[in-house]
């Protein structure tokens, strides 16, 4: 009989994403799959290759709040106890835990049951769920070679895989990088992403209004911008007579990034990773108020390498964002090299090693 692999996820999508690339690449190899996750992860497992998907409660919490942490541990136990209910008929091979406060009650039915673990960190720190669980895994593995908050011990055991991604996605690591020809077309790529969308919405047009005519009347801007902002970009771009399409929502993804010059985007580790695996020079901006500045560090990975420009939020200006793009648009050597550095530190093959490693891992 195949063995089965319970993934422990949910959140948001930049945890089920990568989980669901891991998925698909262990059904490849005979696996049968099942999804573990709350209400909230649900959300993003409609397309989940899952034979079954089990709900189990769990629920976020503020820091420094007693009352709602409390009701977190609660839920997580009670949590727990569905999973363990469930694991004992389904009997899994391994649990594989992706991180955020829902994977907590499938690790903790692991642990108990005795069930091999892994848990696998996405960001260049290691999160908040993942940090309180991942001293007792079997095994460890994580996106960048660097993991911050992570223990020695952890740390010294943990095994670099990558962020999987998904095979759409993948296909453009082989796709070369044409920096823009004077004179031609420059395709401009920005996403918003879930949190902060707001400050690019309304940043971007205005700073991109404020590079020269000549550099303007080229660009070809693809936006992902918040339905509320969506009017105010639309009278920016033409009042600059920039070609602009706005949209909170761009589906192909993949096609719109592989056709980019240049992106610009926040700093979450999906959106890192993907960046790198396609080659692309970017500007990221880190999301501010995150309490481990986990996007700070996935920026660095890639800016070290040479691969991006990072500006912080508070140096975020029009105009710092307009010196920026003005320096690279016009550079096209340097986009070049960026684009050859973002995919130095990629690893395209991330869903392979992941799945390896449960193989490894699992009874």
């Amino acid at each position: 009989m195949s063995k089965l692999c319970v993934i422990a996820a949910g959140g948001t999508g930049g945890h089920l994403f990568p989980a669901q690339a891991m998925a698909e690449e262990l059904i490849r190899r005979g696996w049968r799959i099942v999804l573990a996750t709350d209400e909230r992860g649900a959300q993003y497992a409609g397309e989940f290759p899952a034979e079954e998907k089990i709900p189990l409660t769990a629920k976020t919490y503020k820091r420094g709040n007693p009352f709602s942490m409390l009701g977190a541990g609660m839920a997580a136990l009670q949590g727990a106890g569905e999973a363990r209910a469930d694991f004992m008929r389904l009997k899994p091979n391994i649990v594989v835990g992706f991180g955020g406060y829902p994977s907590a009650p499938g690790l903790m039915a692991a642990f108990g049951l005795r069930i091999p673990t892994i848990v696998h960190e996405q960001n260049a720190v290691l999160g908040g769920a993942n940090r309180r669980l991942v001293g007792r895994a079997t095994a460890v593995a994580c996106a960048f070679p660097a993991l911050g908050k992570a223990l020695p011990s952890v740390a010294a055991r943990a095994v670099v895989v990558g962020n999987p991604v998904r095979p759409e996605i993948r296909a453009l690591f082989d796709a070369p990088y044409e920096a823009p020809k004077p004179t031609s077309p420059i395709h401009l790529l920005i996403t918003g992403g879930s949190q902060g969308a707001r400050l690019l919405s309304e940043l971007m047009p205005a700073a991109i209004a404020a590079l020269p005519e000549d550099l303007r009347t080229r660009l070809k801007v693809q936006q992902q911008t918040r339905a509320e902002s969506m009017d105010l970009a639309r009278r920016t771009y033409a009042d600059a007579l920039v070609e602009a399409e706005i949209a909170p929502f761009f589906r192909d993804m993949a096609g719109r990034l592989k056709a980019a010059h240049l992106v610009v985007g926040r700093a979450g580790s999906g959106t890192v990773n993907e960046f790198a695996i396609a080659g692309k020079p970017s500007i990221l901006i880190p999301l501010g108020i995150a309490v481990d500045d986990d996007q700070g560090q996935n920026a660095r990975v890639l800016a070290d390498a040479g691969g991006a420009v990072v500006i912080r939020e508070n140096a975020l200006t029009v105009d710092a964002m307009a010196s920026a793009l003005r320096d690279l648009l016009t550079d096209p050597e340097r986009l070049t090299s960026m684009s050859a550095a973002a995919r130095s530190i990629a690893k395209p093959d991330a869903a392979s090693r992941l799945a390896d490693l449960v193989e490894m891992t699992a009874r």
